[in-house]
């Protein structure tokens, strides 16, 4: 059962995000990009208020995700990264980003707080970072 509300264009946009966001860090490390994505439809917190669809989620802006920006994002979705997509629709979490909202790639270590976001943790080339249950209740 799904944890946000979906169609297949829907699972099929966000599995495009995922494969241009993470594809470099893995089944794994796209799965927990998809996490951060249906975090943010859930949340209704912070940055992502009014946020109630995947469509919104992906395109928006200010905010959103900088591989919207390239045109490998644009390319059909393959039926890998759609099966990983319904994975996280499904509310399949994975640790860091088990909660978060926020990941991004450094050049180097990752920082202790992002825009004032604590670190959940890394994963290959991204580090996580998640709101406190106080500030995004849905999120947990």
């Amino acid at each position: 059962m799904a944890v946000v509300a979906c169609n297949d264009e829907d699972v099929k946009l966000l599995a495009r995000l995922m494969r241009a966001e993470a594809e470099g860090d893995g089944r794994l490390g796209m799965l927990m990009v998809g996490n951060v994505g249906v975090n943010r439809v859930i949340a209704n917190c912070l940055d992502f208020q009014g946020l109630r669809s995947i469509r919104q989620m992906v395109f928006q802006s200010p905010g959103g995700f900088e591989a919207i920006q390239k045109g490998y994002f644009y390319q059909r979705a393959r039926d890998i990264d759609i099966g990983l997509a319904r994975q996280v629709i499904r509310g399949w979490r994975y640790h860091p980003a088990t909660n978060s909202l926020w990941f991004f790639k450094p050049a180097g270590n990752c920082p202790a707080q992002w825009f004032n976001q604590w670190n959940a943790g890394r994963y290959k080339s991204h580090c996580f970072y998640a709101p406190s249950p106080n500030e995004c209740p849905r999120v947990y």
